[in-house]
């Protein structure tokens, strides 16, 4: 079929949702007569027969839409059934503010999207739940291991929420789940055939908010086995956007980890759903107070993995091993040199640690900021930690004859950009929600 990307779409609509007593959710949209179907198949043993899970379940539909509205982005959407004001002022923040990586990569400007449907009004609904048995969405990564180490030490009886895409499960979040010995409820989610094959189908395509939607499926998850809290994983740096702009907006590639959709999903679930609490653990804190901590946490260091190679939907097409040379394993090596040793991350990258390899040097002046240019469109930390990071990384002994590390310390000094004291870095800063303490 024809490769030719169509003229954008006239108008996008959300048709209905459905959810099954055995936890089965399916979401329905429609673009100019065109239909899509997505499914969840959720955790088993849930109560999904309640008014909170339905309440829940609309929550999942209004995000999850995001990935069938971008195969046209159209400037009109009508929601059927209705819209809250709240609900409106949200979607078209998702869209404009969470598509705007999207629409940067694609050329287009959907600023003008207006998100339609007749008023609605919601009474919160109350779920049985409990929180001192909180819920975390785990992939694997540094953030969430340190915030699963964090949290059972209050809250021994937390579990873990394991999305997928694919039914062959992804060995590094299973490997590195069981380290933590928690159990795992799991959510399949089935994405609409015809989206997966966008690009023969001429659809636009490109980023979208996942970890929003992913939220909304961790919060149903959550209300249907009785858990009280939704504990995320996203740091103080993931509200730093990029220098690039789209929709009249900067581009963050991490927006739905950030704190303004952290603040604004919170709004929207208090207004839907009472009993839940979402919030990040790591708001407040930097990659680096991260790093510090997963450096003690040594019996994960074998098995996880933070590469985005390792977590293609396609499975032939997944690494079972560290890239070594993409963006993310250069800022997870770059982040974890000041507390590992050369060693300790050799054997992490199993030889193809990116700081022995002179040749991504320009890969981390990127992480580092260069002028003129701007982050990756990656989930990296912000630029002044990583050029703390270079600097305290080189400050090893056991990195003094590193000539990347050596080279990048001699651009820190050149470039005359701000690097953020130590003590800054390492303790909280910002804006948070974690409960219990002040913002």
């Amino acid at each position: 079929m024809s490769e030719q990307k169509r003229p954008r779409g006239q108008e996008f609509r959300y048709v209905d949702f459905e959810l099954t007593p055995q936890g089965e959710l399916s979401c329905r949209y429609a673009l100019d007569g065109e239909t899509f179907v997505e499914r969840f198949d959720l955790a088993p043993h849930g109560a999904y027969d309640t008014a909170a899970a339905r309440a829940a379940a609309r929550l999942v539909w209004l995000l999850a839409g995001v990935s069938y509205y971008k195969t046209g982005a159209p400037a009109r959407i009508v929601v059927e059934g209705g819209l809250s004001a709240l609900e409106r002022d949200f979607l078209h923040q998702l869209y404009v503010e969470g598509l705007a990586e999207f629409a940067w990569r694609s050329g287009l400007d959907i600023s003008d999207v207006e998100v339609t449907g007749e008023e609605r009004s919601v009474v919160p609904v109350p779920a049985a739940t409990d929180p001192a048995r909180p819920l975390i969405p785990f992939g694997g990564g540094i953030d969430s291991i340190v915030v699963v180490d964090e949290t059972v030490r209050s809250f021994p009886d937390a579990a873990l929420f394991v999305a997928n895409t694919s039914d062959v499960l992804f060995a590094p979040i299973e490997d590195t789940a069981a380290v933590t010995g928690l159990p795992v409820l799991r959510a399949r989610r089935h994405l609409d055939e015809k989206v997966l094959a966008s690009r023969q189908r001429g659809y636009f395509n490109g980023h979208v908010p996942v970890t929003g939607v992913l939220s909304a499926v961790a919060v149903l998850t959550a209300v249907a086995h009785g858990r009280g809290q939704v504990v995320m994983s996203n740091e103080h740096s993931a509200s730093e956007p990029t220098a690039l702009r789209a929709n009249g907006t900067l581009v963050n590639h991490q927006w739905s980890k950030g704190l303004d959709f952290e603040r604004r999903f919170r709004a929207l679930l208090a207004a839907t759903v009472t009993g839940v609490d979402y919030y990040s653990a790591l708001r407040p804190y930097s990659e680096l107070w991260v790093a510090e901590r997963f450096a003690g946490l040594t019996g994960y260091h074998p098995v996880f993995r933070s590469c985005n190679k390792a977590f293609y939907v396609d499975p032939e097409s997944r690494l079972a091993q560290w890239c070594g040379e993409c963006d993310k394993c250069c800022f997870i090596d770059l982040i974890l040199a000041p507390y590992l040793s050369r060693d300790q991350l050799d054997a992490i990258f199993t030889g193809r640690e990116p700081l022995e390899q002179p040749r991504l040097e320009g890969a981390f002046r990127d992480l580092l900021g260069e002028p003129g240019r701007t982050k990756p469109l990656e989930c990296v930390g912000d630029e002044g930690e990583c050029r703390r990071a270079v600097l305290l990384a080189a400050a090893r002994p056991d990195r003094a004859d590193n000539p990347v590390l050596a080279t990048l310390v001699g651009y820190v000094e050149a470039t005359g950009l701000p690097v953020p004291e130590v003590a800054t870095l390492l303790h909280a800063q910002g804006e948070h929600f974690l409960p219990g303490a002040a913002s």
